[in-house]
C-alpha cells in the first residue's frame, strides 16, 4: 500500500489529472474542500476514494487494506464500548456496515513552510481515523490543553483518531481529536488516512445503554444521513456542527427543542 501510494504521486501532472476531481465531487485527485477560487488552499495534494469494504473490487492492494482497516476499526471500537459499559451491539448495528473512505496525503517540501499549512486545523465528522504514515516525516499535530502537539511518527505503526460520531456516542467520554498537518523545508509527507462513519441507514446519539437519571444525554440524536449533510455545509462556512449537536450548546440554553 505505501509503495503504490508513494508511486502514484510520483506520476506526472497529466497522469495524475486523468484522475482529478469533477465539480462537485471529493472523490479523485485534487485538493479538500475547493469552494472558490479566493479561497486559502492546504499546501498539500490529495487522492480520496469511498471504499466500501463489501463492493470495492477495482484494485486488490486497495481492497484488502480497505477489509483489513475495517477488521481493525471494529476491534478497536469494541474494546472501547466494553470499557464504556455499552452493549456491544449498539457499536455493531451503527458501524460495522457503516462508511468508509480513505485520503491518501502528499505533502511537497515548502520553501516557507511556517506561512503555510499542510492540513487545516479540524477534527473528522467520523467514528474513528486510522493513520498510516508512508514515511517516517513528522508533519501530524494534535490539540491538547491549548496547545499543538507534535506525534512522532513510529515505523509500522498506526495513529489512531477519535473522530466527532464516537465523542456522540460515548456522551462525551471519549473527546474528539483536533488535528493539523504542518510541512517540511526540504522532505515530502506522505501518508494514508482510512475514515470509518456510520451506515446512512442509522441514527447517531448517545448509546442508549449509557443514559440514565444520573448520566443525561448531552448530545440530540439526528438520522445519520442528516448528520453528515449539516456537517459539510457547516465546514464550509468555518462553524462546528459537533457544537450544534450538544443539548446544552450556548450559555446553557437548551436546544433539545430545535
Amino acid at each position: 500500500m505505501k509503495s503504490e501510494v508513494q508511486s502514484f504521486f510520483k506520476l506526472p501532472l497529466e497522469e495524475k489529472s486523468m484522475f482529478r476531481q469533477k465539480p462537485g465531487n471529493l472523490e479523485g485527485f485534487g485538493k479538500m474542500l475547493v469552494v472558490s477560487e479566493e479561497q486559502k488552499l492546504d499546501w498539500g495534494d490529495i487522492f480520496y476514494l469511498t471504499t466500501p469494504p463489501n463492493h470495492m473490487k477495482k484494485h486488490e492492494t486497495m481492497e484488502a487494506y480497505s477489509l483489513e482497516m475495517h477488521k481493525l476499526t471494529m476491534s478497536i471500537m469494541g474494546f472501547m464500548a466494553r470499557a464504556l459499559g455499552m452493549k456491544i451491539e449498539e457499536i455493531r448495528e451503527l458501524f460495522d456496515e457503516g462508511f468508509q473512505s480513505m485520503r491518501m496525503n502528499y505533502y511537497p517540501p515548502c520553501p516557507q513552510p511556517e506561512s503555510v499549512v499542510g492540513l487545516t486545523p479540524h477534527s473528522n465528522a467520523f467514528g474513528m481515523t486510522i493513520l498510516l504514515q508512508v514515511n517516517e516525516v513528522e508533519g501530524l499535530q494534535i490539540r491538547k490543553e491549548e496547545m499543538w502537539n507534535p506525534v512522532k511518527p513510529f515505523p509500522n505503526a498506526f495513529t489512531i483518531n477519535i473522530g466527532d460520531t464516537v465523542e456522540i456516542v460515548s456522551n462525551g467520554v471519549y473527546r474528539n481529536i483536533k488535528h493539523k498537518a504542518t510541512v517540511n523545508l526540504v522532505r515530502e509527507r506522505l501518508s494514508i488516512a482510512t475514515f470509518h462513519g456510520a451506515k446512512m441507514a442509522g441514527v447517531i446519539g448517545p448509546a442508549l445503554s449509557l443514559i440514565n437519571p444520573k448520566n443525561v444525554a448531552l448530545f440530540r440524536s439526528v438520522q445519520v444521513e442528516k448528520y453528515y449533510k449539516d456537517f459539510f455545509a457547516r465546514k464550509l462556512l468555518g462553524k462546528s456542527n459537533l457544537d450544534l449537536m450538544r443539548i446544552d450548546y450556548e450559555e446553557g440554553k437548551s436546544t433539545a427543542s430545535q
